[in-house]
């Protein structure tokens, strides 16, 4: 009898320490969630403009757009001030096309993304309105951020996209002359060359570049399109760029040094799978090598060591569809696009541009 009543005492002790252990374990778990949350500041709001890119400059300036995949886009092209004010950038009359209007040469007519690079801003133009037929060439606008004014206009060329192409992304390799940009509505990489202006498509429609599935889940209900090649990251010490499909699950590299020469045998061997992650927009790539990225469907931002290792920045319901990233000052700035909520009008939803300050490791 004491044998048992000296067990049924350990055996106590024993939950009672397992609970206490569960608890304190549950209750740090907490704090970290409510600490990682407090992270992120909200920077600026939009209500009813579906913002998707961000970038600042290496002087602070922040810039956002606005694609025009609907009609009432006040603004493609947005600076955020100090005092939170937002300037139509470069003016107004850039930002003053409408939807059925005559297409100008110096109007914006579907910015998807901009880029500050060296003190110019690259704001890439589609040319593709509602996701339906490229007006005309999808192009490329650089402005001197040193006085606002237009630089130079990259327009593509014929053979390099599709009357239905939606050119996405793009980054800026200055250490072999090129640009590069992803085209998620027909599969493909496109090199630009800075020089000459002259652009050619790689990969086209090849497995590395083309969407795995034709939707994301999100709380078990589908979110159904097909987005192929989509986000890009450059990795400028190890030469690669690194590229991956919206919706699908594997991560991509290329060669540089072979993508710059453009001859698309030698590129297709290049392509290597980096990794299986979750399903991304944009993606950024920081000075040691850590590369960012959303995981869209579990309301997360991501990263990726140079180990291979992936772990959890952040995640709760303050990451909605995190879409684009910046990094500026050790934080990483981030917009929240919403794109899975949207089923129709937008005038009441806020769309909202946010940063979280990133390890110093």
């Amino acid at each position: 009898m004491k044998n048992i009543l000296y067990l049924l005492s350990v055996f106590i002790v024993v939950i009672s320490c397992k609970q206490t252990t569960t608890k304190k374990i549950d209750a740090e778990t907490s704090k970290q969630t409510d600490t990682v949350t407090k992270q992120v500041q909200q920077v600026a709001e939009f209500k009813g403009q579906q913002i998707t890119g961000v970038t600042v400059s290496s002087t602070g300036r922040i810039f956002v757009n606005f694609p025009r995949w609907r009609k009432g886009v006040k603004n493609s092209v947005v600076e955020i001030t100090k005092d939170n004010q937002k300037l139509p950038y470069p003016n107004k009359e850039w930002n003053s096309w409408e939807i059925g209007s005559a297409v100008e040469n110096q109007k914006f007519i579907g910015v998807q993304s901009v880029i500050a690079f060296e003190n110019k801003l690259y704001v890439l133009d589609t040319r593709n309105p509602l996701f339906g037929t490229v007006l005309d060439a999808p192009r490329l606008f650089v402005f001197n951020l040193s006085d606002n004014k237009l630089e130079k206009t990259y327009l593509l060329q014929k053979d390099s996209y599709y009357p239905n192409s939606y050119i996405n992304d793009l980054r800026v390799d200055k250490k072999n002359n090129k640009i590069y940009c992803t085209d998620s509505g027909r599969a493909g990489l496109i090199v630009l060359d800075i020089t000459s202006g002259k652009s050619t498509r790689v990969l086209n429609n090849h497995f590395s570049t083309k969407a795995e599935q034709s939707y994301l889940t999100f709380n078990n209900k589908k979110w159904e399109n097909t987005v192929n090649s989509d986000g890009i990251a450059l990795d400028t010490k190890n030469d690669l760029l690194y590229f991956h499909a919206l919706t699908g699950y594997s991560l991509y590299s290329v060669s540089t040094k072979v993508l710059a020469n453009a001859n698309n045998k030698e590129v297709e061997k290049s392509v290597k799978l980096v990794a299986k992650t979750s399903a991304p927009d944009g993606m950024i790539l920081d000075e040691n090598g850590t590369l960012y990225f959303a995981d869209l469907e579990n309301n997360k931002i991501m990263y990726r060591k140079q180990d291979g290792s992936i772990h959890i920045l952040v995640e709760g319901d303050k990451i909605k569809w995190a879409d684009t990233f910046s990094i500026f000052n050790n934080d990483l700035y981030f917009t929240n696009s919403r794109i899975n909520e949207v089923t129709g009008d937008i005038s009441t939803m806020t769309f909202t541009l946010n940063k979280i300050e990133l390890s110093k490791n």
